[in-house]
């Protein structure tokens, strides 16, 4: 995969963050990131990444405010959200999914290796 794709990371955990970041650097993406929904957002808007990997329960704005957000942009209508988080109730997966979200991982059960594979077949999909 070029370093020309680039992938946004929103997560509040600082030790998952930067698991992910790492993971994702080794298979050459360019990778952004941010703590909170608020800084995610800002960051989506003026970057453009092909992909956002985007935890639901952090502080300042949530995972799912961060999407509904972005798709009132135009460019946002379309970004590709994978969302991350450990709720499980159908009622989150469905309002996520509704909201514009491309994919919605359990972190307890998919390991960093298993979400960047999940993050490849996205962006290959996407060509």
């Amino acid at each position: 995969m070029p370093a020309t794709k680039r992938v946004l990371v929103v997560e509040d955990d600082i030790a998952y963050r930067r698991v992910l970041v790492d993971t994702l650097k080794k298979e050459d993406y360019v990778v952004l990131e941010a703590e909170n929904g608020r800084k995610g957002l800002e960051i989506a808007l003026r970057e453009h990444p092909d992909l956002l990997l985007v935890d639901i329960m952090m502080p300042v704005m949530s995972g799912m405010e961060l999407a509904k957000e972005l798709k009132k942009d135009a460019w946002g209508r379309d970004a590709n959200i994978i969302i991350l988080t450990n709720l499980t109730s159908e009622k989150t997966i469905a309002e996520f999914l509704a909201a514009g979200a491309y994919d919605y991982l359990i972190k307890s059960a998919w390991t960093a290796s298993e979400i960047v594979k999940r993050v490849i077949q996205k962006l290959e999909m996407s060509k």
